[in-house]
């Protein structure tokens, strides 16, 4: 069994680490939308948007577009404000 991956910490991420975590998050976000798992989706947008904010506009422009594009346009359009929230369990 492969060893545990340690913890990275968001908060404390800069240069290109930052930019590398931003698309790997994105990535899961995309992939747990394609599963239709919107729940899981959501949390993982929300944090991907969190560190992409944190960018500067070179390291904005080394994200691949198609990133880019799902997590300003696309993704918007199924889980922006103008959405109905969901709904809690129970």
């Amino acid at each position: 069994m492969p060893a545990k991956k340690d913890k990275i910490d968001p908060a404390t991420l800069t240069g290109n680490a930052l930019r590398k975590e931003a698309c790997r998050r994105i990535r899961m976000a995309r992939s747990r939308w394609k599963d239709h798992n919107n729940a899981a989706c959501r949390a993982e947008r929300e944090k991907a948007l969190a560190l992409y904010e944190k960018l500067d506009a070179a390291q904005r422009e080394k994200v691949p577009q198609e990133l880019r594009v799902w997590l300003r346009y696309r993704s918007e359009k199924y889980f922006g404000p103008q959405r109905t929230p969901p709904k809690g369990r129970g």
